[in-house]
């Protein structure tokens, strides 16, 4: 089955950190560029952080010092760790798989920062 499922999401308090992953199957995982998405209630949905099958990465400024993206190519899974979480981090953070043309998406993770 074609998938990617999100875990590690929760409720954190400001200051805190969490450690998101993206568990894929049915893709061949090395060759995918991945990323990291959010959207928070009433926003469109943003870029966090993304990185290449070359392991290039690329941060939205907004999280640019307090995050890393990485990926585990023999485990299928990519991360995302964010530190010193602001309430402005809560959202829901969907993991995504781009390839050529196509994209595939997960059902996201909760993360709520209270202040």
């Amino acid at each position: 089955q074609v998938q990617l499922v999100e875990s590690g999401g929760g409720l954190v308090q400001a200051g805190g950190s969490l450690r998101l992953s993206c568990a894929a199957s049915g893709i061949i995982f090395s060759i995918n560029n991945m990323a990291w998405y959010r959207q928070a209630p009433g926003k469109q949905r943003e870029l966090v952080a993304s990185i290449t099958r070359g392991g290039s990465t690329n941060y939205a400024d907004s999280v640019k010092g307090r995050s890393t993206i990485s990926r585990d190519n023999n485990r299928d899974t990519l991360y995302l760790q964010m530190n010193s979480l602001k309430s402005e981090d809560t959202a829901v953070y969907y993991c995504n798989a781009a390839l050529g043309g196509s994209n595939l998406w997960g059902r996201g993770t909760q993360v709520t920062v209270s202040s």
